[in-house]
């Protein structure tokens, strides 16, 4: 099977076989290699953020080897040139020309270590790098090599010495995490590691090729979202934005990010869709470090966190199946505004959209009170005949009531009544007649 065609059986293998990999070097919670991968997958970037000491360094040069990728490490300082990044055109007394000598950044996986400690200048360097894959030197244009993935690592700003990273730069990381300490088992599983080996620093061998996380990309592409789950990461988005805690939220390069990660996550999974729960797995990791809090917030220490919780809490969780009908499609069950469709692989339903809200509150109206199936209203016998046996049981009372606020017409009467009040005036009149004859006989 070419690399090029793997499906996503055959990618959810590869990628557990990654993740197996760099375990037997690393001692790292599952969690953040889920979330590296994702980014690796999504063709993003990945910022870790931890104290020093908790293996990020390792971490990422580890999972190169694993992808059998080339790794350049650069480590960050504050007198790091833009151009010790990039790399710049030097002079040569032979040919009398400048030749472009590629700077570290030309590589596959580019290790950008303790990026907060260099100053924003030369930090800004990789802003063209991570957003077009390529960099500029002296109006030449120079193509990054393919895959490129840049994994930076920073201590937390409460260190000495460190620079906070740009927001415009912060944005386009797609991921970040942070690895934290290990319990004691991780760090005896530690020291078993390190017992076992003959060197300081752990190393592995690939078990992919770079073909096969190109191909991993390719059909990350192909994974389908449905519209639901779309609206449901806006939706998220757009309620960090207005939390009063937030200056500015997510934006919307970083729903474009949202969306990428989560189709790698269904990759990771071995699905060709994605689900709510992709969503809220990769939701912190991929919306927190691009929100802005308010002074207020920061003085009284709110984590962005804890806004992208309350983004996750706020918003109704979309119920999605691969067999769900698509919007506009018609069924049975849609004529009640009921949504059958389960959730994604086994996934926790906690709500629904404000659509389908309000869907399930107009079906809620009992079959007997929506008219005919062509939406008229019924009326005569035919309303008659539908209605309950109770409802023409009357008291004495009921009836004068109903007498005395009846229509007039209900009280016309018709010509066989008036027939009978002629005969019996007809009658009267003869019996009168016959009288009178009798008086005049007795005269």
């Amino acid at each position: 099977m070419s690399e090029r065609a793997l499906t996503p059986e055959d990618a959810a293998r590869r990628c557990q076989d990654i993740v197996d990999r760099v375990e037997e070097a690393v001692v790292v919670e599952k969690r953040v290699l889920y979330e590296t991968l994702s980014a690796v997958i999504a063709r993003g970037h990945v910022l870790v953020e931890d104290v020093p000491g908790t293996g990020k360094t390792v971490l990422a040069r580890v999972l190169a080897e694993a992808l059998g990728l080339d790794f350049t490490r650069i480590q960050f300082t504050p007198d790091l040139l833009p151009a010790d990044v990039t790399g710049s055109n030097i002079y040569d007394e032979h040919e009398g020309s400048f030749e472009f000598a590629q700077g570290p950044v030309f590589t596959n996986v580019a290790l950008a270590d303790e990026i907060n400690r260099a100053p924003p200048k030369t930090q800004a360097a990789l802003l063209e790098s991570m957003e077009e894959r390529q960099v500029s030197i002296d109006g030449t244009t120079h193509d990054l090599p393919e895959p490129f993935v840049v994994i930076a690592t920073q201590n937390p700003v409460e260190q000495e010495g460190t620079f906070r990273l740009p927001e415009a730069q912060r944005d386009r990381f797609s991921v970040k995490t942070s690895m934290g300490y290990p319990d004691v088992d991780g760090e005896m599983g530690l020291l078993e590691m390190r017992d076992n080996r003959r060197t300081l620093a752990p190393s592995v061998d690939p078990v992919v090729t770079p073909e096969t996380v190109l191909a991993l990309q390719d059909l990350a592409e192909e994974i389908r979202v449905d519209e639901k789950v779309r609206r449901y990461i806006v939706d998220l988005a757009r309620a960090t934005r207005t939390d009063d805690r937030t200056e500015i939220g997510v934006s919307p390069r970083g729903v474009q990010r949202v969306f990428e990660a989560v189709r790698a996550s269904a990759i990771i999974d071995g699905r060709e869709y994605v689900t709510p729960e992709d969503v809220k797995r990769l939701a912190r990791a991929t919306m927190s470090h691009r929100l802005i809090m308010t002074t207020e917030a920061t003085v009284e220490g709110v984590d962005p966190d804890t806004v992208v919780r309350a983004a996750m809490d706020s918003v109704d969780v979309p119920a999605v199946s691969p067999g769900a009908p698509s919007v506009g499609d018609s069924s049975p069950d849609s004529d009640h505004g009921t949504d059958r469709s389960a959730a994604g692989d086994g996934e926790t339903q906690t709500g629904g959209s404000v659509a389908d809200s309000e869907g399930d509150a107009a079906g809620s109206v009992p079959d007997s009170e929506k008219g005919s199936s062509d939406g008229a209203i019924e009326t005569g016998d035919d309303a008659a005949d539908t209605e309950p046996p109770e409802a023409f049981e009357t008291t004495p009372d009921d009836q004068s009531d109903r007498a005395d606020t009846a229509s007039p017409e209900l009280f016309e009467t018709d010509g066989s009544a008036s027939a009978d009040e002629d005969e019996s005036t007809a009658d009267e009149s003869f019996l009168s007649e016959i009288d009178d004859r009798n008086s005049d006989d007795d005269a």
